[in-house]
């Protein structure tokens, strides 16, 4: 541990952990063995840094754990809000870069690389090897899939469902997510859905008076 860290009651801090200088644990923060937390950082109540990625095989109709031998990395003047889960790496390592702020609620997968300066609201997941630049953010509950790249400084709203990468510095949203643009084209086209239906129901109507 560096210097002035503050350990809260019923924390827990594995072997061959590193907490940097200035780092405050809340209670009930769980630190697994080789997590390395850098200075001026704060885990709020009920984190758990370095758990095991969610990996199995498929072998005679059961589910094999596959090991998670990797680590975990949160770099300098981190904060991660309560009963956030960060996944060690299956195998290398899982980092959230310098300035990243995470909020309540948020699970991020093994293998996962977040850069600096990053936000991440509530209820946001990240599968598993998917890579954020810097200066991304996350709106609450957004969803991206595995093995993605989000570019720096990209922007995802709320509850969008991501899919495919988003290059930098563009604003994604939708379910599927789509560029702004696109997604506004999508959704003004389906409020005009309702008033299409009916004007094709008149026509069939009236095309059937006209056969008989």
């Amino acid at each position: 541990m560096g210097d002035a860290v503050r350990v809260g009651p019923l924390c827990y801090i594995g072997e061959n952990s590193v907490i940097g200088a200035g780092t405050e644990l809340k209670d009930q923060v769980s630190l697994y063995a080789n997590t390395e937390v850098g200075a001026r950082c704060i885990l709020h109540s009920g984190v758990r840094v370095g758990v095991d990625g969610f990996g199995y095989v498929l072998h005679e109709n059961q589910h094999k754990k596959v090991p998670q031998v990797g680590r975990c990395v949160l770099e300098d003047d981190v904060e991660v809000g309560a009963n956030v889960c960060i996944d060690r790496g299956s195998v290398g390592e899982t980092r959230v870069g310098a300035g990243t702020k995470i909020d309540n609620l948020v699970h991020i997968a093994h293998n996962v690389h977040i850069g600096k300066g990053c936000i991440i609201v509530a209820q946001v997941g990240i599968a598993g090897s998917t890579t954020l630049g810097d200066g991304v953010a996350l709106a609450g509950q957004v969803g991206i899939v595995g093995h993605l790249h989000i570019g720096d400084g990209a922007r995802v709203a709320a509850q969008a469902g991501v899919s495919h990468d988003i290059p930098a510095g563009e604003t994604w949203f939708g379910y599927p997510a789509r560029p702004r643009t696109q997604a506004m084209r999508a959704s003004a086209a389906f409020l005009k859905l309702p008033d299409l239906v009916r004007r094709v129901q008149r026509l069939e109507s009236r095309l059937g008076s006209d056969d008989n």
